[in-house]
Formats: structure tokens, sequence, C-alpha cells
């Protein structure tokens, strides 16, 4: 795991003198083991290390002739490529199987990798090649400057080298009502992601050519529910066994809930030595706290449990560092619990692994159960967070349009996977992960997912949709197995929603609150002052109380990301400075 930058000029043009310097900086908490800078009159390369594998050679950019090679992420199957393409290697590190690929087979090299993955090769001709993973669990985005090409691990790094920092109104808006933003052009006018699973190639500072990745082709699919049963364990032993892949400590963030249980007895399986879990949960009664749940099943399982108290002042203190980090903004209220673990896990671990992806892999969530009893297809996430509050000045436009792409294309054949494949397509990695990756890199962890995985999606799209939707509940195969193998972790009990007491926190402090977000730019342009002190006021309901999250959380991040102003202490503090 760790950060990537680089620049390709136009014919003619010189790679500015600080540039590269200034891509190192910006992404230096993605990389804190070290740095390194490869550079000709045609390229500028940089990379920021966060070692993983390989401590003592495996330094960045990687050379192989006159290939040159930059990549955040890990290649999971690296060892099986190593004896798959044999040669001459230099070091020992993950990513340099890639490269040798690379000079054998040209851009279709990524079709062997089976990782998180955003890589940049700069080859003999003078073309770039960048790589995302399939499912977009590494971040890489692109922007066109005076000059050239630029691209980088996080956007920060491209806006600060003079990318257009000015929001782009419809991605404002789905930030507003979905919380994330959706599809390849970010939020910032001047800034494109790479999508997932995409290989771009460009050539004299401009993009020639694009290239996507299929979507795993789906295993034979199982007969009984036995044979699905044996079939998970085979899959879901093998992804944990290569995701485990480490020269340093490792450890799994737990909650109250069936995937990250499953992760946790798998790593039971495979360590001989207790697995490190980590538990956040908050010092209020008026929210479910799955510590007590999560401390059980991690008794079950031999692990060692640490639990995570999050306060009221420890957020209000942190909440602008936070914020920060999440230069592509999401509005998910899951970034404090995130942040505040990766912190935590720090002083122990340098790789975590996770749970995301179980419940897009399994359908987990209750639109997955809609979609798929209904006679014709409808709309996911219809209702924006404003919808019908009265707060805004002007109803939201287009807020959906990113979604409703995404839907007409993924349109077709059985509706529940229809409706999976909208939600990898955008908010898997346009929330989830991206809320993952920025919060842990935040302190230099390395998280990782091991549903995310090219062999677990091909197993799980191959089951009987019976095998996953049964008896009024989600990811019936993956309670089914872990009912057998954790018992104590409950698979079939009701599961308390995970919220964060945020609104309540809110409410408390609505007066002070509501006249700092009014002298926001942002937030004076959205909304009158009126309605914000309303809002505020109500912010203990729940739906007033996401709505008002959002909104302090705009005006974070519009104070940081967009005015480019640095943080001036708590949030209090930070929004007096505006």
């Amino acid at each position: 795991m760790c950060g990537i930058a680089g620049f390709l000029p136009h014919p003619g043009q010189e790679i500015p003198a600080r540039m590269l310097a200034g891509f190192a900086q910006a992404l230096a908490h993605r990389g804190p083991d070290g740095a390194g800078e490869f550079k000709t009159p045609h390229i500028g390369l940089t990379h920021t290390r966060l070692a993983i594998i390989d401590l003592a050679t495996g330094e960045q950019p990687i050379l192989d002739g006159a290939n040159a090679l930059i990549a955040n992420g890990e290649i999971y199957n690296y060892r099986e490529l190593r004896a798959a393409y044999p040669g001459d290697y230099h070091t020992q590190s993950d990513c340099e199987p890639p490269l040798k690929i690379f000079g054998l087979q040209g851009e279709g090299y990524a079709d062997a990798l089976r990782g998180m993955y955003a890589i940049a090769i700069h080859d003999a001709s003078g073309c770039l090649t960048l790589t995302r993973d399939l499912f977009g669990i590494k971040p890489l985005y692109v922007a066109a400057l005076p000059g050239g090409l630029a691209f980088a691990s996080e956007p920060q790094a491209l806006l600060n080298a003079g990318a257009d920092r000015t929001p782009v109104r419809r991605k404002l808006h789905e930030l507003l009502n979905l919380q994330f933003c959706t599809g390849t052009q970010s939020i910032f006018s001047g800034v494109q992601r790479v999508a997932p699973g995409e290989s771009l190639r460009a050539l004299g500072g401009r993009i020639i050519a694009r290239r996507a990745e299929p979507f795993p082709t789906p295993m034979e699919p199982p007969k009984t529910i036995e044979a699905a049963l044996a079939g998970l364990d085979r899959v879901l032993e093998n992804a944990v066994d290569v995701h485990q892949r480490s020269d340093v400590p490792y450890g799994m963030f737990l909650s109250g809930g069936v995937d990250s249980a499953a992760i946790l007895t798998m790593m039971a399986r495979l360590n001989s030595a207790p697995v490190l879990a980590y538990t956040a949960g908050f010092d209020e009664q008026s929210v479910a706290d799955e510590r007590d749940a999560a401390a059980a099943t991690a008794q079950a399982a031999g692990a060692r449990h640490e639990r995570v108290e999050i306060s009221q002042p420890m957020v209000w203190e942190h909440l602008p560092e936070i914020v920060s980090a999440m230069d592509d903004p999401v509005a998910d209220y899951a970034i404090i619990p995130t942040w505040f673990l990766a912190r935590r896990a720090r002083a122990d671990v340098k790789v975590i692994l996770s749970g995301e992806g179980g419940d897009e892999m399994f359908a987990g969530y209750g639109r997955y159960r809609t979609a798929a009893r209904l006679i014709a297809p409808r709309q996911m996430r219809r209702r924006g967070v404003f919808d019908g509050l009265n707060v805004l000045r002007a109803a939201p436009q287009g807020w959906r349009d990113g979604m409703a792409a995404a839907e007409a294309l993924h349109a077709g054949g059985s509706r529940l996977r229809a409706a999976q494949r909208v939600d990898m397509a955008d908010w898997l990695p346009h929330d989830l992960l991206l809320k993952l990756d920025r919060c842990l890199m935040a302190h230099g962890v390395e998280g990782r997912t091991p549903f995310i995985d090219r062999e677990v999606a091909a197993f799980a799209f191959s089951l009987p949709e019976v095998f996953l939707l049964r008896k009024g509940m989600g990811k019936y195969i993956l309670r089914l197995w872990l009912e057998r193998h954790l018992p104590q972790a409950r698979p079939f009990a009701r599961k308390q929603g995970f919220d964060v007491p945020v609104g309540g926190w809110i409410a408390v402090r609505a007066g002070v609150l509501a006249e700092l977000l009014n002298r926001q730019p942002i937030i004076a342009e959205l909304a009158a002052p009126d309605k914000i002190r309303a809002l505020l006021a109500n912010a203990g309901e729940k739906r007033a109380g996401f709505a008002a999250w959002v909104l302090l959380f705009t005006a974070l991040w519009h104070r940081r990301h967009v005015l480019n102003l640095p943080n001036a202490g708590d949030v209090f503090q930070t929004l007096r400075e505006t």
C-alpha cells in the first residue's frame, strides 16, 4: 500500500521542477516508510512507500529494461506469478511480477493479477499505462494540466499541482443526497477517476486508449446446499490465506455482524497465534453498541480483542482531520469509527483485514430482497437525504443521473444480480472502499478486503439465488457456514444497525453550530439561515440528524478542499476561522 503519482508531458514540454516533490509531499501519509522517483524528459514518476512485503529490496520505482513501474496496493498471487513467469527477478516485491508480465504481454498484463492495485507503467515506446483493479479497491485519478497529463492516488496531489478545484454542481448534489459521488467525473472539475477495472494508455500527455476488464466468469453452480457450503469454505479459506500474505503484523476489524465474524473465523483457522481484532463503540446509550457481541465472537474464536471507545469530545476534536482525509468526499458517518479504529490499530499492526464487500457479494442488503421479489425493476436510492425536509434553497438537480446510468448499464437478467452490480459500480468503490482507503491510509495502515476478490466473486455469482435469499434474510449461505463453524457469532440473529450518534451531538450544540455553518460560503449558498437553525434544532431525529451531519461534513470538506484553508483546531475553531 503506497502513494503513486506522475506526469507525462506534452511533446516539447518539460516536467515542472518541483512537481514530483509536491506529489511526494501530498502523498507522504500513504507511504511513511520511504520515497522513490524516476524521471526522464518524457516521464516523471514518484512513489511513497508503506513497506508490507519485501521490506529490504521492495523500493519503487521498479525497472525492467526500459520499462518502469510504480504501484499502490498488493498483488496477492505474486508467488504463483513468479512460478508461472520465471525470469530474472531483482526483488521479492509482489509488484515486480506485473512488470515482468507487462514486458511479455503488454496492457493485458492485469488479467493475470489477483489483488488490489493502481499501477503505472512507462514503457520504451513512451506510453504510460494506468491500471486500476476490477473492484476499485485502490484509488487512481487523472488530470489534464497545462503541459501534460498528471495522475495520483488522491485528488489533493493533483489539486496542489494546479487541477481545477471548482466543484461540479451535479456532483455536489450527489454528495448531499447520496453521501458519495458516482462515475468517473470526480466532484472537482479538473479531476477524473480511473474507473474500476479500467486501463488507460497515454502518449504525449494525452489519453489515447481505454480498456475495461470484464467481470469474472461465474463458476459452475453448485447443485446442493452442501456443495455450496463446501465451495464457500474452499473459496473463503483461499481468499483469506492470500490476503494474509505479509511481512509485517496484521489484524482485523470486527463488528457485531456476519461478514467480519466470517473473516475472523477463517483467520483463526489459518493462524496459530491469536488474531488481533478491533471493535469500535460509543460512550452513548442512544445507539447500539457492538462491542459486547464482538467480544463474545472474539472469545469463541480465541482472538485477542481490543475495544475502541469513541466519545463526543474526541469527534469534535478530530473531525476536521477526518474530513481532511476525504478529499474525494464521502459523507458516510462511518468514516468516524473507521478513522479512530485505524488510529488505534496502527500502534500494533500495519495491515488490517475487514469484511467490506460481504453484503454486495452475498446479497445482504434489504434492497436486494426487495429487488428480487418485485415483478418489475425499481430504482434503488430513490429518496435523497434532503427530500421533503424543506432545507435547501432549491431542489438538487441531476443527483440521480449517475445512479440511473449505472442502472441502465446493468439492466437485464436477474433483478437481484442487476442490483448487486449497480452497487459494485458505484456504492462499493466510491463510498465503502474509498472510506476504508482514506481513513486507514491517514494513519499508514493498509486495508484488505478478502470478500472483494476475483475468486470470491466468481463463486458468489454462481450461486442460485435461493442460496442467498431465504427465510426473509440475505447472505443465507454465509450465515449457514458461520453457524456451523462459529455458532457463538449468532449469524441468524437480527442485527441491530450500526449508528453513529452524531445527530444527537449536533442537536446539543445546535445553536453554536448553526451560527458557524451559516457563516460558511457553501452552506449560505445551499440554504437559508433559518432553515439551518431549524434543522439542527431537530437533529436528534434520525432524518434531520443525518441531513445535519451531511451539511456539517460538506462545510468542513468545502473549506479544506475547495477553499484550500488549513484546519484551525477542533470543529468549532476551524469553522470560526473561515
